[in-house]
């Protein structure tokens, strides 16, 4: 079965900066595009960040200029760097296997103003 494990959350002022890491298992991770969302309180679930095998990325505009998704193949591991955190950045992130169709636990992120 697959597993995807976030970790990196925490809470932070508006401002800082965060690091999630999600470590992928039983998945051939290097040929696959992975994904983190989030999902607010009271809100849907919406896509941040992907990244496909290649490399490419892309973000919601919300994040643009201050997240930034890589991956690190040999470790079989997804990363998401946070930088300027707002207070509306606030949620649990989630890391996402599109082609297993397979979700994280979740790693909540609170950003205090």
């Amino acid at each position: 079965q697959v597993q995807l494990v976030e970790s990196g959350g925490g809470l932070v002022q508006a401002g800082g900066s965060l690091r999630l890491s999600c470590a992928a298992s039983r998945i051939t991770f290097n040929i696959n595009t992975m994904a983190w969302y989030r999902q607010a309180p009271g809100k849907q679930r919406e896509l941040v960040a992907a990244i496909t095998s290649g490399g490419s990325t892309n973000y919601a505009d919300s994040v643009k200029g201050r997240f930034t998704i890589s991956r690190d193949n040999a470790k079989n591991t997804l990363y998401l760097q946070m930088n300027s955190l707002k207070p509306e950045d606030t949620g649990v992130y989630y890391c996402y296997a599109p082609t297993y169709g397979y979700w994280g636990q979740g790693t909540q992120v609170t950003v205090s103003s």
